[in-house]
């Protein structure tokens, strides 16, 4: 045991945690704080989601504490005592605690059972300035390596080879011999982990940092066509310019410029006047910077419970040109054409969602996605801005999503050009998409205009029939008033009363 200097009793959780518990819990042998929480302890990182070992009555233990600060619990295992307790407070971020029955009947046991010695240190809640370290998970973390616990860990479970991409790739982690060893076998029983699981810790990869590395990493070990056979077709596949990388290429360098870009309008974002900058952080920064605390709500939201948006986000990327293979073409000057493939690629992503275990509203997300990725850049000529009407449409095809398809189309555009950005294309797809996150955001009359007219008063005014025609005609209506050429109800009157006698 080593002192823990990173003052792991100042965790704001863990104070809050300790003080509910029991006098007779406190006490050494009893409870402890191990795996993510430590290791991110000891690089002097707080936590909001806590791991405890309980030696006895967990659940009970769990309950407990649940009833005492006033927070939802949930039974996760009865038979192994994993209890969770959760901070749903509305206004508060979300925290969570799981209490885990002791398994193999002492600490250390349960410690040699985990998956990496990073994630094997432990605290005794009753002498919290101490490492308990085993497995010498301390020395490995300050020296970069990424070790296993036993020498099965990996094969014992599968899914943990995601998990030491994903470890890998966060911490700059190097494998040891013994752990690069495991990965192959383990790799081959991947297929035996259900499709949840695989999917739960492939999409924490992608929201970790450097899921650009990750992704290259999961496919040099054979990892990543296992969970999307289909990105084996896009290796090789070559562009015409303005495209300088192959398909797959470019798609993991939209990845990368993802992650840039959510960095740069993240609401926490400080520009360093001292260190300079590029020319694309300055210009994004300066069209549409003033958005970063919207951006940075919208994903945060998850679309289901428990699954963080950001992953999905970062899919999108990866997938947005995924059937362009099949539609290759060369015309007679030698252009390489791929027409059609946003279409075949929102069908074929239902597929990849599907086999994922995505939920619907995941899968519609990301289908969105791949329909519009190129869709903003067409919705002026060059040199002009969309007109409201085109920024209308956007949004009434699109809804939130029109955010999500935004910063991909960004992305792809440096995935598409690289060092060969100019600045007039910035300036371009910088300004288009200022224009149609100030509508998105601040013009709500061009987005979702008032509801001048109904149905009802279609019916009752105009002598017309339930239907569909009702539907088109108001969609018509609103069309009309984002772009400014109705306000008033009478001028709504007039624009319909002129609109059917012409039919």
């Amino acid at each position: 045991m080593v002192p823990l200097t990173s003052g792991i009793e100042f965790f704001p959780l863990l104070q809050k945690i300790s003080g509910a518990l029991p006098e007779a819990a406190v006490v050494p042998g009893q409870v402890y704080l191990v795996g993510g929480a430590v290791r991110d302890a000891a690089r002097g990182k707080s936590s909001h989601d806590l791991d405890l070992i309980v030696a006895e009555n967990a659940l009970r233990l769990a309950r407990h504490v649940a009833d005492s600060l006033g927070w939802a619990y949930f039974t996760l295992d009865e038979d192994f005592g994993v209890g969770r307790v959760v901070c749903l407070a509305e206004g508060q971020e979300r925290q969570v605690v799981d209490f885990v029955q002791m398994q193999g009947g002492s600490l250390q046991s349960d410690l040699e059972n985990r998956d990496f010695t990073i994630n094997a240190m432990a605290v005794d809640l009753a002498d919290p300035g101490t490492l308990i370290d085993p497995l010498g998970g301390l020395g490995d973390l300050v020296n970069n390596r990424l070790k296993c616990c036993r020498p099965t860990s990996l094969v014992d479970d599968p899914v943990r080879t995601i998990r030491a991409v994903r470890m890998a790739a966060s911490f700059n982690l190097a494998f040891t011999p013994e752990t690069r060893q495991q990965i192959g076998p383990a790799v081959a029983r991947l297929g035996f982990i259900s499709a949840e699981r695989q999917r739960d810790e492939f999409l924490k990869t992608l929201g970790a940092p450097g899921p650009s590395t990750s992704l290259r990493i999961l496919d040099r070990f054979g990892i990543l066509e296992l969970l999307i056979p289909q990105v084996a077709d896009l290796k090789g596949v070559t562009q015409s310019a303005p495209h300088i990388y192959d398909v797959w290429e470019h798609s993991l360098h939209t990845v990368q410029a993802l992650e840039v870009i959510l960095a740069l309008l993240d609401e926490n974002y400080v520009h360093d006047n001292d260190a300079g900058g590029d020319l694309f952080s300055g210009l994004l920064s300066q069209q549409i910077g003033r958005y970063r605390q919207q951006l940075t709500s919208h994903i945060s939201q998850p679309v289901v419970p428990d699954r963080p948006y950001r992953p999905l986000l970062f899919l999108g990327a990866l997938l947005h040109d995924l059937t362009k293979p099949r539609h290759r073409t060369v015309e007679p000057d030698g252009r390489i054409r791929f027409i059609g493939h946003e279409n075949t690629g929102a069908q074929e992503i239902v597929t990849v969602g599907t086999a994922l275990r995505l939920s619907r509203a995941e899968i519609q997300r990301l289908v969105r996605v791949m329909q519009d990725h190129m869709r903003p850049w067409h919705l002026a000529q060059p040199g002009s801005r969309p007109t409201r009407r085109a920024i209308y449409r956007y949004w009434r095809d699109n809804q939130a999503a029109g955010v999500d398809v935004l910063l991909v189309a960004l992305a792809d555009t440096l995935g598409i050009f690289g060092h060969t950005l100019t600045k007039d294309v910035m300036v371009e797809r910088f300004t288009i998409a200022r224009y149609l996150l100030e509508a998105w955001y601040e013009t709500p009359e061009v987005v979702s205009p008032p509801t001048l007219l109904d149905g009802h008063d279609l019916i009752e005014i105009f002598g017309l029939s339930p239907g569909p025609q009702l539907g088109d005609l108001l969609d018509l209506l609103r069309e009309a008033q984002a772009a400014g050429e109705i306000e008033t109800r009478q001028q709504a009157l007039d624009f319909l009363s002129t609109h059917l006698a012409d039919l």
